[in-house]
């Protein structure tokens, strides 16, 4: 739909230089650099893109002694565009000893790179499936699927070092359908994705719906636009493989950034094993599809690695600090640009599962902007000093003051004092210990923890101690008001999970819980039904709200049609005959059920479930049945309800054979156009 590619675009930009805002210094390239043999830790990084290198350049500095730019600002905002998409489409996995973890051996490989286009960011999805993905300008994705394997440091670096080998190789420029979907990106906001049917004429015989900037279609297709259209792309973006040649490529400068960095380049055929391993389902949906050719690729890592030296292993801390005030800046420019150009996001379709009166589910997407991402990445590439201390308060803060703005009874300051006390503790794990009870730190330790600056650390904990003391005042003063207000009997069922989340060790936990439990199930949502009866039973049961709660339970057992539900009644050990009921009702429903969320409901929250190959099969069934009803609506000309169809796929089958499909029809249709 958009004219040109990429490609086109990456060739002009040699003559074309869109600059950043600069915060302090001047700007020089990374040719100009002289080397340096020991850089101060707080040193500021080379900020926005650097100037093209004059003819008799000085002597390049070594790997790891220069800071990352931005040489390419058109690809580098489209290739934010594509992280933020990913990171809202799939969600944050919340780990963050696994986040540290990954940081801290992305950046050890990242500076042993002479790579210096682009800053390498490392982030967690919370995606089940196994998978690991790069986009052009360096952002790097790992699955919570891949955390779940079990992988150790030697294989992640490997893993790692794989996806940096995409970017630094850049073969986003030899993909012509990858270079033609990041060119439709970079106009998502204003463009539509065309789903077609097929290359025929509709049945009808008319034209498809016109748009002022592209034209009608005449090939018969329908306008995605939306979370449909952003779904789409960032799917054929990120989980489509590359040549043979280019994972080849990969492999290699994968093994060799782990080799150099001071890690096994073993590594490399010991993921493949791990993954091999949980075969079949990661063989259909995870990182076994979208980077073929095992067993070759095997045999080769396992030839590479007998050739290769490891080196010893060298802390990060200054190329990570470098790494930060680039994305510092490029926050800084962002912030400016969207203040000259003000916007409102387009609104999000409410996911499958969300509760009639609004309350979020546990799977509703919030929305991510570049901002949001840039800050994230930011804190996660240096996790101490003053941006750190900055960005921890800052995202504190906003959520503070959203809860507040609320009325008193619906205010969920438990969940405001969770995130204090989580960063606290991110804080604390970050100090230096004293340098007497230091013992010997492992090569493969963290760096930061003991050169951090105690300072500021110091500063920032004395603030976060304040604010939690005055957030708990707030909340202890709410009680004797939602005690009144809960035996008034009148009240929303928002002010039910606000109650729990202030209260947690409330005697009313459980008469609480179970009346959230009735009002889920009159909404019909049996899975967090059973999660509040369940919770109410646990807490007291012998008391009356424990038995109502079981007897609630039983009634709903033997018509429950959520799987979720069901896999926790059949979880549960307090009643062996209802265990056994869910259980057998959960193995015939695993292969009957007949609504896509309900299936992704339960991999979501059970990706391990002993009945998740049955789920997944069905799953596929029912998208592939969904699929032939958009090619039917297509050929009828009913846009909206082929789009509707379209996004249950994408949503909540986002890899099975129909969106596969329909990522095939989006990008042939872009190719011809474009």
């Amino acid at each position: 739909m958009i004219r040109g590619t990429l490609l086109a675009r990456v060739t002009k930009a040699a003559s074309v230089l869109l600059l950043l805002p600069v915060l302090s210094g001047s700007r020089i390239s990374a040719a100009q650099r002289p080397a340096q043999a020991a850089e101060p830790a707080n040193a500021p990084a080379a900020q926005g893109p650097q100037p093209a290198p004059q003819a008799a350049a000085q002597p390049a500095p070594q790997p790891g002694q220069a800071g990352p730019g931005i040489t390419d600002q058109k690809l580098f905002a489209e290739s934010l565009k594509a992280a933020a998409e990913a990171t809202e489409e799939y969600g944050r996995y919340d780990n963050p000893k696994e986040l540290a973890r990954i940081n801290r051996i992305g950046y050890e490989l990242a500076q042993r790179t002479d790579f210096l286009k682009y800053p390498f960011t490392y982030s967690l999805i919370n995606m089940a499936e196994p998978n690991a993905f790069s986009l052009p300008a360096g952002q790097i994705f790992i699955s919570r699927g891949i955390l779940d394997l079990g992988l150790d440091d030697d294989m992640v670096a490997n893993l790692l070092g794989h996806e940096m080998g995409h970017v630094i190789k850049e073969h986003y420029l030899h993909f012509s359908r990858r270079a033609t979907l990041m060119n439709v990106l970079s106009n998502l906001l204003v463009a539509g994705v065309l789903i077609q049917a097929s290359r025929q004429s509709p049945h009808t015989g008319v034209e498809g719906p016109y748009d002022p900037r592209v034209g009608y279609d005449p090939g018969g297709g329908n306008r995605v636009q939306g979370a449909a259209a952003a779904s789409l792309i960032v799917s054929e973006l990120l989980l489509r493989s590359y040549k043979r040649e280019e994972e080849d490529e990969a492999d290699l400068v994968g093994q060799q950034l782990a080799a150099a960095a001071g890690y096994d380049p073993d590594g490399m055929r010991r993921s493949w094993v791990a993954m091999e391993s949980h075969a079949p389902q990661i063989r259909e949906y995870g990182y076994l599809q979208t980077h073929p050719f095992v067993l070759e690729r095997m045999r080769s890592a396992t030839a590479r690695e007998k050739t290769l030296a490891i080196g010893d292993k060298r802390a990060a801390d200054g190329y990570r600090q470098r790494t930060q005030a680039v994305l510092a800046a490029y926050v800084a420019h962002e912030k400016v640009r969207e203040a000259m150009t003000p916007h409102k996001p387009a609104p999000r379709t409410p996911p499958a599962g969300r509760s009639p009166d609004g309350l979020p589910a546990e799977r509703e997407r919030t929305h991510v902007t570049v901002i949001d991402y840039l800050k994230e990445a930011s804190l996660a590439a240096w996790p101490v000093g003053k941006t750190a201390d900055a960005l921890r308060l800052e995202k504190l803060h906003r959520l503070r003051e959203t809860e507040l703005a609320k009325t008193a009874e619906l205010r969920d300051l438990g969940i405001v004092l969770g995130a204090y006390r989580k960063e606290e503790a991110a804080v604390n794990s970050l100090r230096p210990a004293p340098a007497a009870s230091l013992p010997a730190r492992p090569a493969s330790e963290p760096a930061i923890v003991q050169s951090g600056k105690s300072g500021q650390s110091d500063d920032l904990l004395a603030t976060l101690a304040d604010e939690i003391s005055s957030l708990d005042a707030q909340r202890t003063a709410l009680y004797p008001r939602a005690v009144e207000v809960f035996r008034s009997g009148v009240y929303e069922t928002s002010f039910l999970v606000a109650f729990l989340s202030n209260f947690p060790d409330a005697r009313e936990l459980p008469q609480v819980a179970l009346a959230l439990g009735d009002a889920y199930s009159r909404l019909s949502n049996q899975t967090e039904a059973v999660t509040q009866y369940l919770a109410a039973w646990k807490a007291a049961p012998d008391s009356d709200a424990g038995k109502r709660a079981r007897s609630g339970l039983r009634i709903l057992a033997p018509n429950l049609k959520e799987l979720a539900a069901l896999e926790q009644l059949a979880q549960q050990d307090q009643d062996q005959e209802l265990r056994e009921l869910a259980g057998k009702r959960l193995a015939t429903m695993a292969k009957s059920y007949d609504d896509l969320a309900n299936g992704a409901e339960y991999l979501h929250r059970y990706p391990e479930g002993e009945h998740a190959a049955a789920v997944v099969e069905r799953l596929n069934v029912l998208a592939d049945n969904l699929y032939g009803e958009v090619v039917l609506y297509q050929g009828f000309g009913d846009a909206a309800k082929a789009v509707e169809r379209i996004n249950k796929i994408l949503t909540n089958a986002p890899l099975s054979p129909a969106a596969a499909k329909l990522r095939d029809s989006a990008v042939l249709t872009a190719e011809k156009s474009g």
